[in-house]
């Protein structure tokens, strides 16, 4: 979104060590998180690395085992109360009530903020007009699509007018035309001075989205910076293969793995296979090596690197290989104001 943001103020987050275990099973094992003032931060990472467990604890709805975190100035732990106040959540589900019209929603949401209800009604007739729910201000959210209940949830996250808001995998289950949308609207919240860290398994959302990316795998940040920073941590170009024969897939992964600057990824159901190589003069070397072979060549192609890439190089598999993720991954806006 690349909003102006300066440069000497107080991070909007800070976490140092954090540490979380469900029973025997580790969740976040000393995450370190700087999130700048007015600008959007990407955590990226599979199901299970321990993003939607750090989203709970910096919006003070889970306790770290150990490490400390401030957001806004204040302590998650100590300060909960305070803090709750000012920031907003929208999680991977709707917190709205499908029983309710768009617009009892978030009046609602404004009287849990203890709003007055004049101001609550106003609040959420703006809200409405925002993200262009007005025409079904009174219908009730059972009949809404799945782009209108995720823009009414984020702005049920908005009634307070947050100076830090925490969206976890907020476009979930979205078509492609509603997830444009959602983008849409949360760079208008940058530029309306809003912090917003958002997680998110879609490499292109944080490509789009995020100013600054922490990867996220196995409970720590393994790499962070610019989405171009860490293009370049993969440098050179990624050679894709599609061959004839799946029984040729073991020469044909020699063969990269010899030119390649990395690990070679193989697709065994599509007779793919993938590699970071150092240009495009490698490619002449592939198709001799792979002839010499014998492996029958179908489709072959270069191109630049990408934040799929990068997670593949950094972490050794793609972000979807990963199980499901850790308990408590449903943090709502309902939990928030209700904690």
């Amino acid at each position: 979104m690349r909003a102006v943001t300066d440069t000497n103020s107080r991070p909007a987050v800070l976490a140092e060590g954090l540490r979380k275990s469900y029973g025997n099973a580790p969740a976040l094992v000393g995450l370190d998180l700087l999130v700048a003032q007015g600008t959007v931060h990407g955590l990226l990472g599979p199901n299970g690395a321990g993003k939607t467990t750090a989203v709970r604890i910096l919006s003070t709805l889970l306790r770290p085992d150990g490490g400390r975190a401030e957001v806004l100035g204040l302590d998650v732990v100590r300060s909960a109360n305070a803090l709750r106040a000012r920031i907003g959540l929208a999680g991977q589900y709707a917190a709205v009530d499908e029983r309710l019209t768009g617009l009892e929603n978030l009046v609602m949401f404004g009287r849990l903020y203890r709003l007055p209800v004049r101001r609550a009604r106003a609040r959420a007739e703006e809200l409405l007009e925002r993200f262009d729910l007005s025409d079904a201000a009174g219908k009730v959210v059972g009949a809404y699509s799945g782009g209108m209940r995720r823009r009414l949830d984020l702005a049920a996250s908005l009634v307070i007018a947050p100076r830090m808001l925490f969206l976890d995998e907020p476009t979930t289950g979205l078509d492609p035309r509603s997830r444009l949308a959602m983008w849409e609207v949360i760079g208008d919240l940058v530029r309306d001075g809003t912090t917003v860290l958002l997680t998110t398994q879609y490499l292109e959302e944080a490509d789009q989205l995020a100013d600054r990316i922490s990867v996220i795998d196995g409970g720590r940040v393994i790499a962070e910076g610019t989405a171009d920073d860490l293009k370049a941590r993969v440098g050179g170009h990624r050679l894709d293969l599609v061959i004839a024969r799946g029984g040729d897939l073991a020469a044909a992964a020699e063969v990269l793995r010899a030119a390649g600057t990395g690990l070679v990824d193989v697709d065994h159901a599509g007779w793919r296979l993938s590699v970071p190589v150092p240009g495009a003069r490698v490619l002449a070397e592939v198709i001799r090596g792979l002839d010499a072979a014998d492996v029958e060549i179908v489709d072959v192609a270069l191109h630049r690197p990408s934040l799929d890439d990068v997670f593949l190089t950094l972490t050794g598999r793609r972000a979807e290989e990963e199980p499901a993720g850790q308990p408590g991954d449903d943090a709502t806006t309902r939990d928030l104001v209700t904690t």
